[in-house]
């Protein structure tokens, strides 16, 4: 039985967890279908194209959590016309970004050029992101829809979505493909109509949700502060980001640089550690909500959900931290049949037993300070965290690949500790009734 402070946090946060474990699902259709096809470049191609959604998309994931913590605290402020007006602008701003994204056409034969890849193969996957491109906008603001769900504490719709995109998605694969006949174009085109019904469905529950709940959606007065502040939060949330994705390339590239079977063997227990993170994001987006919230209410109520997503994070942790401890090698041996690759992941799988209950505190600060909608220390303290991973691997490099986790290790270490350092100081300088200044530090 769960302590009674940490039921609400769970009740949010398990449609969230289910989420993020139906997001490795529709990659496994996608590779499941192509792969039954006499050529093996169409899942090549999908595998290219998926690459450069992956980067783009979650380079925008910041439209989502900016959304979530401010939605949060107007929403523990009760601050009607502050919550319509917000969601309309970020809407508006994800659907501009999606727009802006279609300049990016030009560009995609060089993008790929940087992948590697057969000519042929390179043509395929510059057709799957041509016809994907069209759903950006959808994507986006999907985004935003998604933040204001949690942001309200609304996380069974978040579920309820992605099952409704994921499943739309898989039954026009099956269909495209194997009914139809086509090809890698057929998998971009299903993506391309589930992306836009699940944003069209989002929108559906976002109006009448605001109708519930008195919120006007009408045209935003003219609130320089407010659209300024819904920038600002974005642009820390998007150097942040992008600064995520270069230590998770760095990683990748220094791992190449050691061999095939060194960068397989990294990939394997990187899915792993993937896998910890949906679980651990789930709880750390609870929090998101229900700090935010809180913190615009009372320190007193905000330090309640702190606990009850330190506890949830922890036993988490501890039981990831236990399964692959006593199941790791048995996983390995599922993920690949290559003997070298087992051996190397293997001799490096004790550096999980230590990666994974370090790791809780980022996710959880995260979504405290998501709440808080501290962002600007959120992008300082990443930035800091990956000077010391850059330097670590520097002093560390001799150990080869066991020097990489090292500063993998080390990386995730200066997250938590930073993140932390930060909270201590500003949590108690920062009143419930004042949103903070936005600091440098």
């Amino acid at each position: 039985m769960l302590p009674a402070q940490t039921r609400p946090l769970f009740r949010l946060a398990w449609p969230i967890l289910l989420s993020n474990c139906t997001i490795p699902l529709l990659g496994l259709v996608d590779t499941a279908v192509l792969g039954h096809l006499p050529d093996g470049r169409y899942l090549a191609a999908v595998a290219l194209g998926a690459v450069v959604f992956s980067f783009l998309y979650w380079g925008f994931g910041f439209l989502r959590m900016g959304t979530t913590g401010l939605v949060a605290q107007a929403w523990g402020r009760q601050d009607q016309a502050a919550l319509g007006r917000l969601i309309l602008q970020a809407l508006g701003l994800a659907f501009l970004l999606g727009l802006t994204l279609q300049l990016l056409r030009p560009l995609v034969p060089w993008l790929l050029t940087l992948l590697d890849g057969e000519p042929e193969t390179r043509l395929l996957a510059a057709e799957y992101i041509s016809i994907r491109l069209w759903s950006a906008p959808a994507v986006l603001m999907q985004y935003v829809v998604l933040g204001v769900a949690i942001g309200l504490g609304r996380s069974r719709v978040v579920l309820a979505l992605l099952i409704l995109a994921n499943g739309i998605n898989i039954l026009l694969d099956l269909w495209f493909v194997l009914e139809l006949g086509m090809t890698s174009n057929g998998v971009a085109l299903a993506s391309l109509l589930a992306e836009w019904a699940a944003a069209v469905a989002g929108l559906f529950w976002l109006l009448r949700t605001c109708r519930q709940l008195g919120i006007p959606l009408q045209r935003p007065t003219a609130d320089a502060a407010a659209l300024k502040r819904l920038i600002q939060v974005n642009s820390d949330l998007f150097v942040r980001t992008l600064a995520l994705l270069l230590a998770l390339a760095f990683f990748t590239r220094q791992g190449a640089q050691q061999g095939n079977e060194v960068l397989a063997a990294n990939a394997v227990l990187m899915q792993l550690v993937m896998l910890s993170s949906y679980l651990l994001d789930g709880f750390a987006q609870a929090v998101e909500a229900r700090f935010g919230a809180a913190f615009a209410r009372s320190h007193q109520e905000a330090v309640q959900v702190f606990r009850a997503g330190l506890f949830l994070s922890v036993v988490t942790a501890l039981l990831l931290t236990l399964l692959v401890w006593l199941g790791g090698a048995w996983l390995i041996h599922r993920l690949t049949d290559l003997p070298e690759v087992r051996q190397v992941a293997e001799n490096h799988l004790p550096w999980l037993w230590l990666i994974l209950p370090v790791s809780l505190w980022c996710y959880l600060f995260d979504g405290v300070f998501i709440g808080a909608t501290w962002t600007d220390a959120m992008r300082n303290t990443l930035l800091l965290s990956l000077a010391g991973y850059l330097l670590a691997w520097w002093l560390l490099q001799d150990w080869g690949n066991h020097g990489l986790w090292a500063a993998l290790l080390v990386f995730n270490a200066l997250r938590g500790l930073t993140l932390a350092w930060v909270f201590r100081k500003r949590f108690h300088a920062t009143t419930p009734d004042t949103p903070p200044p936005h600091h440098n530090c």
